[in-house]
Formats: structure tokens, sequence, C-alpha cells
């Protein structure tokens, strides 16, 4: 790959919350980030464009990297509205990027493109790597469609990689800021039986291994983006409640869960995903927050 300091990356979803605090880190590292956006362009190095809609090659030609983070939140009650935006966004957003930028002039070196290790489904206590089968459900679904709308990149040489992310810990956002205020007030507790995997990462881990990736080309395909140290529902309740020195007493019921969150809270609060980031620590990347306990710690006193 070219030198960072001469290096142009196009980048989709720089509005959230991983893309908030990548964008920063790249220009910090020598990069030029240019971002993708929907609507008017309000500033430099912007382009507009519409997810839904064809892309002109011409317009992400040029770049050394792409990195595709944009796309519906999956929280929130599963109708079959929201379904369809989470699909959309996320297959057709891809496919059309995908295929602009297989037909660039000067095509990028690596498509760096969200995924979720919700590819997997629910597994109970088995360790997930890479190579590890997908699931069953909606979201295993939304998944492997996803990472099958970058095949044109692929088909034009294009090295692909699909980071399959878990639950990214920030103090900005994410499932861990809506923990907090429950957590506090000394309400916080384990989700069901508790008994679920939870694969997560800090944001420290997430956008220093973003970097890693755009810098060793032996980094190809699905790479797992959590932390070699997943932890149970009921471990994860019990140290985030500890490093706030409150109890962790209370409970959600699995009916009280299906009955508020219906289909995705079986799938993402009940679901357990016991995953491995086999690639990465094979590739020699170290994690800055492999421990629970400290990740935690270190967030909330940021």
């Amino acid at each position: 790959m070219a030198e960072a300091a001469r290096s142009r990356v196009l980048m989709s979803g720089a509005s959230g919350l991983i893309g908030t605090a990548l964008l920063p880190s790249l220009e910090a590292s020598g990069y030029e980030v240019t971002r993708l956006v929907r609507g008017a362009a309000s500033g430099e190095r912007q382009i507009v464009w519409g997810p839904a809609q064809p892309l002109d090659p011409e317009l992400v030609s040029g770049f050394d990297a792409v990195i595709h983070l944009s796309g519906e939140s999956i929280v929130g009650r599963w109708t079959e509205a929201k379904k369809k935006r989470i699909v959309e966004s996320r297959v057709g957003a891809t496919r059309n990027l995908s295929e602009a930028l297989a037909k660039a002039l000067q095509r990028p070196r690596i498509f760096v493109c969200a995924s979720a290790t919700g590819f997997y489904g629910n597994r109970d206590d088995e360790v997930l790597r890479e190579g590890s089968s997908s699931g069953t459900g909606f979201l295993p679904e939304v998944c492997r469609e996803w990472e099958a709308a970058a095949d044109a990149a692929s088909a034009a040489e294009i090295r692909v990689v699909h980071i399959r992310t878990g639950i990214v810990l920030s103090g900005r956002g994410g499932a861990l800021q809506k923990m907090l205020l429950p957590f506090r007030l000394g309400l916080g507790g384990k989700t069901g039986s508790g008994k679920q995997w939870m694969s997560w990462i800090g944001m420290e881990d997430m956008i220093a291994a973003v970097q890693w990736i755009l810098k060793h080309d032996s980094l190809s395909g699905a790479v797992n983006m959590v932390a070699p140290n997943p932890v149970t529902n009921a471990e994860f309740t019990k140290t985030l409640a500890s490093v706030l020195s409150r109890a962790a007493s209370f409970s959600v019921p699995v009916f009280a869960v299906r009955l508020a969150f219906g289909e995705m809270g079986k799938e993402i609060l009940l679901g357990s995903q016991r995953v491995e980031p086999a690639k990465l620590l094979a590739s020699g990347y170290v994690f800055q927050q492999p421990d629970l306990r400290r990740a935690l710690e270190r967030i909330l006193q940021a």
C-alpha cells in the first residue's frame, strides 16, 4: 500500500459511532479521508451519494482504500418496514458501492465493508471463528446477503475484508451508553439466564484493528472484530456494576425481553455468540484492551 501520508481513503458512515472515532484517527495517521454523504455536501472532501442508487464509478476512482460503515440501526422493534430498511441500507448500498468500485478506472487496493457477528446466529457455548458456518434467523440472513453484496469488488481483484463486529464499547454511544443510566441507578443486572455469550471490542481496538487491516495484505474475507476474551451476559453485567461501584441484583426475565423487543430481543439480547478473533491474532495484532474490566475502566474514566 502507498505510504500513509499519501494514501486516500473513501469512507461511508463517517457520522456513526465507529466512523466518528475512526475518521480523526485516520487523519492523525496521515490519511486523507473523503466522506460519502447523503443529502448536500457541507464541506471539503465530501462526495454526495444515494445508497439506494447506482453510483458513478468516476466518483469513487483514485482512492487507495474504501471503508463502508453505513447502515440502518438494528436497534428497535423489527417491524416489516424496519427489516426492509435494515436490508436495503446494507445489501443494496454495499452492492451499489461494490459495483462502482469494480468499474472504476483506478480501483482501490482494499474495500473494508462492515458486517457483524450476527452472521453466526445463536450458538450457545460453541467457539466461533471466521470459518464457522452462518446461523439461522433474520440477522444471519442479512449478514450473508450483506457480505455477498461485495462480490463485484472481489471479482475485480480488490482485497475485500468483511469486518464482523461484535458489541463496540464506547462511552460516546452504542450499547454501553444505553446501559449506564440503569446501572448507575443500581437497577442493572443480567438479561434472561445470563448464560448467553457477549463478544465485545473496545473502541480503541476497533480503530486500531481497522488501521492494521489496511496495512496487512494477508487479511481478507471475514475478520472477526472482537476482543479475545468474550464473557457471558452475567459476567458482563457483574463487571460493569463493579466498575461503577453498584450492585447488579436486578434481572430482566426472558418473557419481558420478548414482550418489549420481540424478534430483536430474541436474536440480539438473548442470543449467544462466543466469537474468537482468530485471523487478527494469527496476523500478529496485539489487543490494547483484551480484558473487559480494564476496558470498561479506561472507557468510563475518559
